[in-house]
């Protein structure tokens, strides 16, 4: 069947809403094909299914051979009938259990009345009866109504007393009527006083005396209950009641309860569904037809049966729940056809926009193409083979013909896990007679693709508006930047990258012969028939040779008549063996490159200019300047050249490589030695005590910090030596050098040491009998015994060093296996709560039912794809620095324009020899004339750092100018070689303000997009990168934050206990160490414990208490500022349990260290026990501080104090004196929204995302992040990205359902009778049609060619004389 493009004009109905509601017992027996009536399952020698019973095939066959009794068809087609049970008793429906407790805490049990008064009644119903209530509120009035009713005891309305409604046991439900009733109450005694004469002649029922308050309220009570509730009381339950459907009270109920005799539970459970194999879920109790129902053992009996028959099969809960149910395994997410899927290979041959299938795949999918005049004759040929001639004649327009895939065929191209939009993105189909996949190595790191058996999948769009989407949406050409940052990703990589760096070296020169040959190279594809133009000699003498750097020019301009001029000056980074030297194009290692109008001047190409994950690369710059199509030619040229140039000059490695020589040997040999001798020193120290502390760190703890620095510090003074010996022809080391692959840490672990191994950041901790292996002597501390390797991979590894390295091997793949499974699951939470967030055309982002989320997107409305950078000014746009803690948010936010590039590459373009160039003071005014007139539309922001820039260079010149006095007054006095220092003329400045403006209207960010669908998958992506269990330390060595993906999960979470939570607080005074130890004292708990010499017990022969004899030393040292009068007051007023019973005169002052704490008298025990008590707990008051406060750092940064506090207690900090309140944050989000409010708490999202991200050198827009903390905020309140914040979030039941806690979600929709209008991106999905986002964002109106309605006709009422002189008045 050809799949046939969706059309909304051709529908008649469209689906405006699903309604959710309950069933009366009438609509179930009308749907019911069947009553089962026979209890036998099956009959007859045959072992048939029994004639109206649970397996009656007239509710549908499960057997291939059998058709079903009711519609005749088999079993693929049969979609199944319901059928029904009369029961004798009605049952507590499993799926309304929760809201049948939550009714019964709201009713009062004696007269069916909700426990409302008159005024809360009426307060209530004027809000129910808003037309504008929503599903949300709706829920959010039901709870209040609820915690009102729960709190009563007695009705309102017939003064009846009401006790607590719980569930007990399996569908039991109890009513503990005197429960809120204290113990002397006169009803309750009177109603114990019933049982005071059986009590009294039966002992034994003494100990059930607790348990007969509590009466059981079994199904048939409660039906009655419900029965009775007025009509006006449904309406404080949120119940939906549809008067015309339902018009009396016992039928709405009857079906939360199964009541008249029927029980939809055990309906829907007889009831048989579609699923694999067509099973039959059967449920069924024995009962006897005879027996009176009022009977209790009877009735207990029967609800005995129904709880413990265990079901067989799938239920249809489970049938709707979980990865693999309805919901999720076939609404959600379906198999499709047009699909293949193989192992996956490199050609550097291809472009990167086309990829190789395997002509077995390319001969089984088909597309269908409609026959038009054009391609008539073509199809008629393709149909010219064996017994199709005669349909090839037959061929008429209009006629579809399913044709095999061709070369340039769209397809889709996916890798699982498809992380983010680039895991699936489309390509050209080109037939190739291979049997693998094949695509160009550039595209592999959206992907994440690597070629060591991968396999990938592929779809054909299978109408032309799919394919025209595919092309231009997600085509490899405007995909080829990340809207994580706007890095690029589809880039150079590996070879590529080493065959550039090769090629562009200074010393790579070729004859005209080699130099014509490696061109040629390029010639492919659109290139075929390209004209090249040779550029002019390098060397002339003594032969005629070009250099590597000319060759390469030609990649971005083959010819003069190209016009593509790029320009980039970019410095080498990193710790290179040599390195960059500072004096630009004449630097002797040649790290400086210089393009000037697409010619290479100097530098190598390294990953820095080729590679992904950088904006300083030759294709970005492409791409930003001239477009995609030039960027995407621009990476087949040098994947050509590049691979064919390596491929003749050779580049292997062998054991050569890795080989050190005799000096590196020795020097390492000594550098060994140098640090075990000092590490023996640190751990001789200790022994004797004698070691010096870090602040904050134990004694232990400073031992391995130290012992950690020098033993890396013995690697990286072992990889620096064996540099220095490697020949810069070392493979390993070109290809560190180039970043094509591996680093130099690598090529050390080759050729020098292995080095220290961790496990969790720390040494190989010590195993079960005090060493970390047998091979130790006991509580060794030598790096040898800790897991220090000092062999190379080339010298071997001893087989100790061996089992420390699998350890640590061990836990980086444990690590990424738990990490795998935690990301997935935070990326489907982020996915979902974000996929209805849509850019409209005011520019603002809102959800699916049109709730404003950000009133602007990120605040300007630009695409994170489209940004550059930051914009970096000398002079000017320097604000003052306020101190916030709140500072990380200050950063400028990215810009779609580097200036500083963008007038290198305007005045390279624009020469303008013969223009004057600009002063320093006209470049200002002529600047500014050009923002006022042509900047209007642009944010104020962008231009305000445009005319920063501007200022940047007024001074420049000036500086320039002055240097060597250059006036522009005086214009004979100094050669006019001096004006061309910092040159700018207006023609120029022109230009460049054109340039900055285009670039700013194409960076608007389209409405339509998914904008929260792709924050998602910016924060979800890089998850997946980072490492999941680490700690970092907060500028003091011993103070751990949780970083990584559970930080990350905190956050998004919004958990209200985090497992570091640090406050931040700055100083009145920061530049007073001894002010800081003060604030330091008055913040850190303190307890009793600390400051004592000692606790003393002291027997008198008339008296016995506790000495406390208090150390003022200490007291005096530590900064507190307490006395003994603070410490008594400390310990009358203690919460801790032991000592609450101590009064004023139990404490005595005794001198101004000594305080005596007598015992009191305690229903615990005796005065010695209260006296051993009291000497165990006084250690543990809390006599200054904050409780809290574990414990507080002083911090120095940038040579200031500041306070780094462990602990919760935000408020109690910024009140405390001495700190600067204005100032002080903490990274707990809940607290933060406490005591600073809701937009405080936004902030600290984005800060903290930011800063556990940036610690993982993952850079994210900040615009994803604001949008982030946006959705978790709007509502007024932070909600976590969780199942029970999505609840408060979202209102449609079908999306709540596909996403967790199905079953409830549904139930709970029927309960308040929902309605869903389809408007999200989950419930259109699962009705199969087209979202309201993207391109189905919109409507297209096109001119009808339909004739004209006919003129209105007047009607007599129209005419005002026949009005009515009221009605005219009025109308007036």
């Amino acid at each position: 069947m050809v799949k046939e493009q969706f059309r909304e004009s051709h529908l008649s109905k469209k689906i405006d809403k699903i309604s959710f509601g309950l069933q009366s017992s009438l609509d179930i027996r009308q749907q019911a094909h069947l009553n089962c009536v026979n209890f036998n399952l099956y009959e007859g020698s045959n072992h048939e299914a029994a004639a109206n019973g649970v397996l009656d095939p007239k509710m549908g066959t499960s057997r291939k051979n059998l058709r079903c009794a009711t519609c005749g068809k088999q079993v693929q087609d049969c979609i199944g009938h319901f059928g029904y049970m009369d029961l004798k008793l009605p049952v507590f429906h499993v799926g309304y259990f929760r809201c049948t407790i939550t009714i019964l805490q709201s009713i009062c049990k004696t007269c069916s009345c909700v426990l409302l008064n008159p005024v809360e009644r009426k307060k209530y119903s004027e809000i129910l009866k808003r037309p504008t209530i929503n599903y949300l509120q709706k829920k959010q009035l039901r709870k209040q109504i609820i915690d009102v009713c729960v709190k009563k005891s007695l009705c309102p309305f017939c003064s009846a007393t009401n006790g607590q409604v719980k569930k007990a046991g399996c569908l039991k439900i109890v009513h503990d009527k005197f429960k809120k009733e204290k113990k002397g109450d006169p009803d309750l005694l009177e109603y114990l006083d019933d049982f005071h004469e059986a009590i009294s002649s039966n002992k034994e029922l003494e100990q059930c005396k607790n348990k007969v308050t509590q009466i059981i309220l079994d199904p048939l009570v409660v039906l009655n209950l419900f029965k009775r509730i007025p009509d006006q009381s449904l309406e404080d339950l949120c119940l939906h009641y549809d008067m015309s459907v339902r018009n009396s009270i016992g039928e709405v109920v009857q079906f939360v309860y199964g009541g008249d005799g029927l029980d939809p539970a055990t309906m829907e459970g007889v009831n048989k569904f579609e699923n694999s194999g067509k099973k039959k879920t059967v449920e069924y109790c024995m009962k006897k037809n005879d027996d009176p129902p009022d009977d209790p053992v009877i009735f207990e009996r029967a609800m005995y049966h129904i709880t413990k028959v265990k079901p067989t099969g799938r239920g249809i809960v489970q049938r709707l729940k979980g990865k693999h149910g309805r919901f999720r395994g076939n609404l959600s997410g379906k198999r499709v056809e047009f699909t293949g899927r193989t192992v996956i290979s490199p050609d550097p041959n291809l472009p990167i926009d086309q990829v190789g299938i395997p002509v077995h795949v390319a001969k089984i999918l088909t597309f269908p193409e409609m026959v038009t005049s054009h391609n008539m004759k073509k199809l008629k040929d393709d149909l010219n083979y064996a017994n199709r001639r005669r349909i090839a004649d037959t061929l008429k327009i209009g006629d579809t013909v399913e044709r095999h895939m061709l070369d340039g065929d769209v397809v889709l191209f996916n890798r699982q896990p498809s992380l983010h939009k680039l895991s699936i993105m489309a390509h050209k189909a080109k037939i190739v007679p291979t049997r693998t996949f094949r695509f160009n190595e550039c595209v592999c790191t959206p992907y994440n693709a690597d070629f060591d058996g991968d396999e990938m999948n592929i779809h054909l769009p299978q109408t032309e508006e799919a394919r025209a989407e595919a092309l231009h949406l997600m085509g490899v050409p405007s995909n080829i930047v990340t809207p994580r940052n706007g890095d690029p990703l589809v880039a150079a990589i590996q070879d590529f990258i080493t065959g550039s760096f090769l090629l562009t070296q200074k010393d790579t020169f070729f004859t005209r012969e080699e130099a014509q040959q490696l061109i040629c190279s390029i010639l492919s594809n659109e290139d075929l028939l390209m004209k090249i133009n040779l550029p002019p000699p390098a060397l002339i003498k003594p032969h005629t040779l070009w250099t590597g750097k000319q060759v390469f020019s030609l990649i971005l301009r083959p010819s003069k008549e190209c016009n593509i001029l790029i320009n980039l000056r970019k410095a080498a980074k990193g710790k290179s063996t040599s390195p960059y030297t500072g004096k630009e194009e004449m630097c002797p290692n040649d790290n400086f490159v210089n393009i000037r109008n697409s010619e290479l001047l100097s530098g190598a190409m390294t990953k820095t200019t080729l590679g992904s994950g950088s904006k300083s690369t030759i294709f970005y710059i492409l791409l930003r300047d001239y477009g995609k199509i030039h960027a995407a030619n621009a990476m087949l040229r040098l994947a050509r050249l590049a691979s064919y140039y390596l491929a003749n000059r050779g580049f292997s490695i062998g054991i050569g490589d890795v080989t050190p020589g005799l000096g590196l040997l020795k020097e390492k040999q000594i550098l060994l030695e140098q640090g075990y001798s000092k590490c023996e020193e640190y751990i001789q120290s200790l022994e004797r005590g004698e070691l010096e502390t870090l602040p904050g760190c134990s004694e232990e703890e400073t031992l391995e910090n130290k012992i950690i620095s020098e033993l890396s510090a013995i690697r990286e003074r072992a990889a620096q030596v064996c540099y220095k010996e490697l020949h810069k022809t070392n493979s390993p080391l070109i290809m560190a050098q180039c970043g094509s692959k591996g680093s130099n840490i690598n090529i050390s672990q080759m050729v020098a040491c292995v080095g220290q191994q961790a496990l969790s950041g720390k040494r190989v901790p010590n195993g079960f009998d005090n060493r970390s292996l047998p091979h130790f002597e006991q509580a060794s501390k030598t790096p040898e015994a800790k897991g220090f390797v000092q062999n190379s991979f080339y010298s071997g590894l001893t087989p100790t060093e061996f089992i420390f390295h699998t350890m640590a091997g061990r836990e980086g793949l444990v690590d990424t296996a738990v990490k795998t499974a935690e990301t997935g699951y935070m990326q489907r939470r982020l996915i979902k709560s974000l996929e209805d967030l849509c850019l409209h055309y005011d520019m603002s982002v809102r959800n699916s039912i049109g709730e404003v989320v950000q009133f602007v997107y990120g605040g300007d409305g630009l695409d994170p794809a489209t940004m550059e950078g930051v914009n970096k000014f000398e002079n000017s746009g320097k604000k003052k620095t306020v101190e916030y803690c709140m500072k990380k948010n200050d950063d400028p936010p990215d810009d779609p324009v580097i200036f500083e590039r963008a007038m290198y590459h305007i005045t390279a373009k624009f020469p303008c020899p013969n223009e004057s160039p600009l002063d320093h003071d006209s470049i200002v005014t002529i600047s500014d004339e050009i923002l006022k007139e042509n900047f209007s539309n642009i944010h104020e922001n962008y231009q305000s750092r445009l005319r920063n820039y501007f200022k940047d260079q007024s001074i420049r010149i000036k500086r320039a100018r002055d240097i060597y006095r250059v006036s522009s007054d005086d214009d004979e006095g100094f050669p006019p070689v001096l004006l061309q220092l910092e040159r700018i003329t207006k023609t120029q400045l022109i230009e460049f303000l054109k340039f900055c403006k285009d670039k700013y209207m194409k960076a608007m960010n389209a409405p339509g997009t998914a904008v929260g669908a792709i924050c998602a998958q910016s924060i979800g992506e890089p998850a997946t990168q980072m490492t999941l269990k680490t700690f970092h330390f907060a500028g003091v060595a011993s103070m751990n934050i949780t970083q990584g993906v559970p930080r990350i999960g905190e956050i998004i979470n919004a958990s209200k206990v985090i497992s570091t939570p640090v406050v931040t607080a700055l100083l009145d005074v920061n530049d007073d160490l001894e002010f800081a130890r003060k604030v330091k004292g008055r913040i850190e708990k303190t307890l009793l414990g600390e400051v004592t010499e000692y606790f003393e017990e002291v027997f008198l022969p008339d008296n016995c208490f506790i000495l406390v004899k208090l150390n003022l030393e200490r007291i005096r040292l530590l900064q507190l500022e307490v006395s003994v009068e603070t410490i008594r007051y400390s310990i009358l007023t203690s919460n801790i349990a032991e000592i609450k019973g101590i009064k004023p005169h139990h404490v005595e002052i005794f001198s101004d260290s000594v305080i005596i704490v007598k015992p009191f008298v305690s229903s615990r025990g005796t005065c010695y026990y209260v006296l051993q008590q009291l000497k165990e707990k006084l250690q543990l008051v809390v006599i200054q501080g904050i409780p809290t406060v574990s414990r507080a750092l002083i911090h120095l940064e940038n040579d200031k104090y500041e306070l780094q506090i462990e602990g919760n207690g935000l408020g109690t900090v910024m009140a405390t004196r001495g700190v600067r309140g204005m100032s002080t944050t903490s990274n707990n989000t809940m607290e933060v929204e406490k005591y600073l409010g809701i937009e405080a708490a936004k902030s600290t999202i984005i800060s903290e995302t930011q800063t556990t991200m940036k610690h993982h050198s993952i850079e994210i827009d900040r615009r994803h992040l604001m949008l982030l903390a946006d959705l978790m905020t709007f509502k007024g309140e932070v909600h976590g990205i969780t199942r029970y914040g999505l609840a408060k979030m979202k209102e449609s039941a079908l999306m709540l359902a596909s996403f967790e806690k199905t079953a409830d979600h549904l139930f709970d929709a029927a309960y308040y009778g929902e309605e869903d209008s389809i408007t999200g991106v989950s419930e259109s999905i699962i009705l199969g049609i087209p979202m309201s986002l993207g391109t189905g964002f919109f409507k297209l109106l096109h001119k009808s060619t339909a004739a004209p309605l006919p003129p209105k006709k007047k009607l007599l009422f129209d005419n005002p004389e026949f009005h009515l002189r009221e009605m005219a008045v009025q109308s007036s």
